[in-house]
């Protein structure tokens, strides 16, 4: 796994730290080239980690939402952004503990080829860590300082 400059290319395989809000949405951006739909991505990090600022940018990126636009879906638990050509859904499963909680979410029904989905939290249910075809390990390195360790599961 190779470390990857701000600002620089992207591989499915690398590591990248950003050192702001901003340079995490931009990364973000940049994924989206790697997440070509349809992909189900797993965001992990504790809470605080940068998930939904990282979701900011590859929403925007693919022209779905505007990156103000995007909130994290915790009470919600799942976000919808509509762009032209993909559409992105935002999921957090921090507040779902069991799999008929799960099961209730519908997200069997979001998978499609125009669709790229979002997982927060993931990591809670076995099936997500054998189905998605992205993970991405957030590390918090300080208060602003965030390092991006992505990997390609498939």
């Amino acid at each position: 796994m190779r470390e990857t400059p701000p600002g620089g290319w992207v591989s499915p395989e690398s590591v990248t730290v950003t050192h702001s809000p901003e340079e995490t949405v931009e990364l973000g951006r940049r994924l989206v080239s790697l997440l070509a739909p349809p992909k189900m991505v797993l965001l992990r990090g504790e809470l605080g980690a940068g998930k939904t600022t990282l979701a900011k940018g590859i929403a925007e990126g693919f022209n779905a939402a505007s990156q103000d636009d995007v909130t994290s879906p915790t009470f919600i638990l799942v976000h919808e952004y509509r762009g032209p050509q993909v559409n992105v859904f935002h999921v957090d499963l921090y507040r779902v503990d069991t799999q008929r909680q799960l099961d209730t979410l519908g997200l069997d029904d979001l998978f499609a080829d125009n669709h790229v989905l979002l997982i927060e939290w993931g990591e809670k249910f076995p099936r997500f860590l054998k189905e998605c075809d992205v993970e991405i390990a957030i590390e918090s390195l300080g208060e602003n300082d965030r390092r991006f360790k992505i990997s390609s599961a498939r």
